[in-house]
């Protein structure tokens, strides 16, 4: 489990761009173990596991030949437990073919993050928190200067890229960091039998310095892993970076599912195997132990799932093209997930302040089945005063219940918003609208409330 940073020495300059009455039980926490530790990885679009990246010849019970009981697995981590939040960079690794050494080898975490997620494990408030960061985000590295975020691991791997992460983030404490290779992605939703998701439209993109081909048709369907990694890292529309973030997440969400089917208690060993040979981690046994305990007790509602605010560049800014990180949306994220306050002195006021009625940008997508279902929250909204609403695009699947979404993490707009609207969730992800504030995804359930219904004209 030794480290595999390319930290040490000079950077290189580089252009930009059990028993059957068990059984219960021992798949409850199965599940929840992998879920918890796939979601924090896979949500960064590459796959891995923190519980599952123990190297097997340190678990109690373990037989030479590398066969170890599932239920001794799962007393291993009973017996640690978190005792302070802990923040995690997980990053996942592109394979570059131009990175080849002299001797022709390839190390596969010595390249561009091709994504970062920002983990925090809040055993007091029994939480997870997944901070998505787009790999475009304008930074400045140090010894380097004005870059995109993902460059600083091929600059100086985990290290120095926990080092700008900190910086950037309101100097954020890098607890840990985990690189998976992006070959992991693939094997690991292959050993699981495939991910459902919709695929809201064609997509085809090809680039042959990563060695990737992406023809994907419309529609609900199960994917492989080629297919899934293509769905992920798909780049070619108008969102860019950003609308790969949100399909991220539409595959932590699938494969939540699909880690649920008792299948996959009997495909471990070959999930475990994956695994060692491609992640990076100096997480300590102990503290993946741990992670896995804490994982074992995590229910989907205790998971957040947020993007980091900002913009696209615009031509004339730049030389380049960049994901500009709002400031206050930094600070609001940090606060609100991580328990950071920001710096007055630094502080940079780039939003005014608002009222949530007068101000906050709401759109709404239907998703009811109902062709008038988007008009009528529409219609009821402007009811209420909100006035900055429009109509987006429809869902292109029907929900059942209607969900408030902070796609830019303004948890505090979104809990005043999600009361307002009988019959609905909280959805904290980012797979939301991007010109608002909030989205509201209309679902049927919505539908059948009385706030749905034309109020009748009074008699007096």
């Amino acid at each position: 489990m030794g480290s595999n940073s390319s930290s040490s020495g000079q950077r290189k300059p580089r252009p930009q761009g059990a028993a059957p009455a068990r059984m219960g039980t021992t798949m409850r926490l199965l599940t929840w173990g992998l879920t918890f530790t796939f979601v924090t990885s896979l949500s960064a679009g590459i796959g891995a596991t923190i519980a599952l990246v123990t190297p097997l010849r340190f678990i109690p019970g373990l037989s030479n030949d590398g066969a170890v009981p599932i239920a001794d697995l799962f007393r291993s981590g009973l017996q640690y437990g978190l005792s302070r939040p802990v923040n995690v960079l997980v990053m996942g690794v592109d394979l570059n073919l131009e990175d080849e050494e002299e001797d022709g080898s390839l190390d596969p975490f010595k390249s561009r993050s091709d994504t970062m997620l920002l983990a925090r494990i809040d055993p007091k408030a029994k939480s997870v928190s997944l901070l998505s960061i787009p790999r475009d985000t304008r930074v400045r590295i140090p010894d380097v200067g004005i870059d995109k975020i993902n460059a600083a691991n091929y600059y100086g791997g985990a290290e120095l890229a926990s080092e700008v992460v900190s910086e950037t983030l309101n100097e954020v404490t890098i607890d840990r960091h985990v690189r998976v290779s992006t070959g992991a992605f693939r094997e690991l939703v292959d050993v699981v039998g495939g991910v459902e998701v919709f695929v809201p439209h064609r997509m085809v993109y090809e680039d042959k310095t990563q060695g990737l081909s992406i023809d994907l048709e419309p529609g609900l369907q199960t994917l492989d892993g080629d297919q899934a990694e293509g769905f992920t890292r798909f780049r070619n529309d108008n969102l860019g970076d950003i609308g790969r973030a949100q399909r991220q997440q539409v595959l932590v969400k699938a494969l939540q599912k699909q880690l649920a089917n008792p299948v996959t208690l009997t495909k471990l060993p070959q999930l475990l195997e994956v695994v060692k040979k491609n992640v990076d981690t100096n997480l300590s046994v102990g503290e993946m132990l741990a992670l896995m305990q804490f994982g074992l007790q995590l229910k989907p509602e205790q998971l957040k799932m947020v993007l980091l605010p900002g913009r696209f560049s615009q031509p004339e800014e730049y030389e380049y093209s960049y994901w500009i990180m709002s400031n206050n949306g930094r600070n609001r994220i940090m606060e609100s997930y991580f328990d950071i306050l920001p710096d007055p002195d630094a502080y940079q006021a780039d939003e005014i302040e608002r009222s949530f009625v007068d101000s906050v940008k709401i759109s709404i997508q239907n998703a009811s089945g109902d062709p008038e279902g988007g008009a009528k929250m529409l219609e009821y909204l402007n009811e209420q005063g909100f006035y900055r609403v429009y109509l987006a695009d429809e869902w292109p699947q029907v929900l059942k219940t209607t969900q408030v979404i902070p796609q830019w993490g303004d948890l505090e707009a979104a809990k005043y918003v999600q009361p307002l609207v009988e019959e609905s969730e909280l959805a904290v992800n980012s797979t939301g609208d991007l010109r608002s504030d909030l989205t509201i995804r209309v679902g049927k359930s919505w539908l059948s409330s009385s706030q749905s219904q034309p109020v009748e004209p009074s008699d007096f």
